[in-house]
């Protein structure tokens, strides 16, 4: 093959290599393309009871913090939306197996998290765990769970200071209701989950014989919404929206209507943004 063949054949595979680059490059965070072809944003949501999420027996439509949450990402967007229930187990690899675009699942930073997901950097809240306990047990501290049958969901960011730094024995289950169900059969002495559900139950009299008696909540972790591995754009537009939201003061709002108490983190997210310029509309 002659010199300029060579140098022809080398021109033509650098261009389609350029363009191939070209390609990946403009269809980097294809979720966003998708959202607005369809007009339509699926969100992975957690339905694990007040004030997160829960079903309507009547009409089977999904209510609650979460949801409201879901329903403002879509407003902002300019698009429908549909809220999926996921659960702690599963709610990961639907996000990663595209059943859903993003997640607002009760599923707090973690550096282990991010190594699998990437996710809107400005929170959105901050919530920690708390422990349902049966009253008259003799538990008044976390490290009165040592050696002692705690019960959380699968996947919860709790697991690990509950084991490591309380010496607690974990059993987990796929769903919050079950971790609750063994709590009342004696399965367990405590059960963990996000706090703000925990304090919900004591408003129900079926609860009348539990209470939450350690102080403090268990590492208090930012809230954040999830994406997929790369997907830049989303995520860019998402923090975009959660900023924004802070400058109204919609979230402090959004918690006085759901029930959702605000975090000193959250009014504190509120004033720093609260100078800042309002969202363009889509």
């Amino acid at each position: 093959m002659s010199s300029f063949s060579i140098g022809k054949t080398l021109s033509a595979i650098g261009l389609s290599i350029g363009l191939a680059m070209g390609a990946t490059l403009a269809h980097a965070d294809a979720t966003l393309d998708k959202i607005n072809q369809r007009h339509k944003i699926s969100i992975g949501v957690i339905l694990s009871g007040p004030p997160f999420g829960t079903i309507d027996p009547k009409t089977g439509e999904h209510l609650g913090y979460n949801v409201e949450l879901a329903k403002g990402i879509a407003q902002k967007l300019g698009v429908e939306v549909e809220t999926v229930s996921v659960l702690a187990p599963n709610r990961v690899q639907f996000l990663q197996q595209g059943k859903v675009d993003i997640l607002i699942a009760n599923m707090q930073y973690t550096d282990e998290r991010a190594e699998i997901l990437d996710y809107a950097p400005t929170p959105y809240e901050e919530v920690g765990g708390a422990a349902l306990i049966r009253k008259g047990a003799g538990i008044s501290k976390w490290e009165d769970l040592k050696g002692k049958p705690v019960c959380v969901s699968q996947g919860s960011n709790f697991i690990k200071p509950l084991q490591e730094t309380y010496g607690a024995e974990i059993k987990a289950f796929r769903s919050q209701s079950e971790s609750l169900l063994s709590l009342r059969g004696n399965g367990c002495v405590a059960a963990v989950h996000v706090s703000p559900t925990m304090h919900a139950l004591l408003d129900d009299p079926e609860w009348a014989d539990y209470n939450l008696p350690l102080a403090n909540d268990l590492i208090p972790s930012k809230s954040v919404i999830w994406v997929r591995k790369g997907e830049h754009d989303t995520q860019a537009k998402i923090d975009a929206i959660i900023r924004d939201w802070h400058r109204s003061g919609w979230l402090i709002e959004l918690g006085e209507r759901t029930g959702m108490a605000s975090s000193q983190a959250l009014r504190d997210l509120h004033e720093q943004f609260r100078s800042a310029a309002p969202l363009a509309t889509k």
